[in-house]
């Protein structure tokens, strides 16, 4: 069988038009589901088209890290672990690949280890398409733009469904943690995962570095848990029970969520989609929202479009966190965090085995 040819897409850019070449263009990224046709390469990257400008509004300036499947995303498939992950069918990209465009840009920035690293910055539209090319389908920004890597100028609240609770469960949380963003006096936007979360972003000043980002989700999800018991804060899985989890977490270094308009590693193409509240809150399938219904909803206008008007102040969060200054747990490939509690799962801790600052004592 003859090998189809490549295709081009055209994105119209700060310069004008740049035509994006496509190579393998019908190769299946998404098989067919019950709800939606299978999806090309070539699709994905006209979606990245579709929405360049909401994308790059979401992304541009950022660092960010890629999600490449480039095999595409089938029944089975896996997302490498780390590294040394090697049959894995999609993986991270953190460092600029070889052979890339001039307009793709990179900005210099540390992993928690301190290694440095050249990220992609996304700086025009093109960008989205290009990335396709290379089998992306889903941008993981950094909540920092380049000119301060290490300032977030986004609060990033990930509500995360645990068995037992399902995606209407996190949409009742989003509009509980929407009116304390309300009474904390900020503005909070809302957009599903992807899957059957859902995610919440305030605009934040960047005055803060990630510890104190990170220490002002905790006590949001604190005062979430207060006011909804099926909301935890929990770290380990054992003690979250049937409630949905808020992923504090993804506001350390280097921890990204998956961007507005990103594919997502999902059968049915499902868009990870910014709505208004109303919106959110009438909802019932998030998987509704995908790769061929979500370009039609922004006829309708981007419901992000004003973020970036509003830059909140942090204190009244960091003030609640001093309320109950207690350190949660780090992701396990952190460094060890002052005042972190011991990273060993509650059944298997026997309290005369550890010491205070969570050393295995033999």
């Amino acid at each position: 069988m003859a090998k189809t040819p490549a295709a081009e897409v055209v994105v119209q850019g700060p310069d004008g038009d740049r035509a994006v070449r496509v190579s393998s263009p019908d190769r299946i990224i998404y098989p067919a589901t019950d709800l939606t046709p299978e999806v090309s390469k070539l699709q994905v990257a006209q979606y990245f088209a579709a929405v360049a400008e909401p994308l790059l509004g979401a992304i541009g300036d950022r660092p960010t890290a890629l999600e490449r499947w480039p095999g595409g995303v089938h029944p089975g498939g896996r997302l490498a672990q780390g590294p040394q992950d090697k049959d894995a069918d999609g993986f991270y990209q953190k460092r600029m690949m070889r052979g890339a465009p001039e307009y793709a840009k990179t900005v210099r920035i540390a992993f928690p280890s301190g290694r440095p690293a050249d990220e992609l910055c996304p700086s025009e539209p093109a960008i989205g398409v290009w990335c396709a090319q290379m089998g992306t389908i889903t941008f993981h920004p950094w909540p920092v733009r380049s000119a301060d890597v290490d300032h977030p100028d986004e609060l990033r609240i990930d509500l995360d469904p645990q068995p037992g609770t399902d995606f209407r469960d996190a949409v009742r949380v989003a509009g509980i943690a929407r009116e304390l963003a309300e009474d904390l006096g900020l503005r909070a936007y809302c957009k599903t995962s992807g899957n059957r979360g859902v995610h919440v972003f305030v605009r934040i000043a960047p005055r803060w570095d990630f510890v104190d980002v990170r220490h002002a989700a905790i006590a949001f999800g604190r005062e979430l848990e207060k006011r909804d018991d099926g909301v935890t804060t929990a770290w380990w899985k054992e003690e979250r029970g049937q409630r949905i989890f808020v992923d504090y977490n993804q506001n350390s270094r280097d921890r990204t969520i998956a961007s507005a308009w990103s594919l997502r590693a999902v059968q049915g193409a499902t868009v990870s989609t910014p709505l208004t509240w109303d919106a959110l809150a009438e909802l019932r399938d998030p998987h509704e929202l995908n790769l061929f219904t979500v370009p039609e909803r922004l006829t309708d206008g981007n419901p992000w479009a004003d973020m970036d008007d509003t830059a909140h102040d942090l204190t009244p969060l960091l003030e609640k966190w001093d309320e109950h200054p207690v350190e949660l747990n780090y992701p396990p490939d952190y460094p060890k965090m002052p005042g972190e509690p011991p990273r060993v799962q509650p059944s298997k801790k026997v309290a005369e085995h550890w010491d205070a600052e969570g050393n295995r004592i033999e």
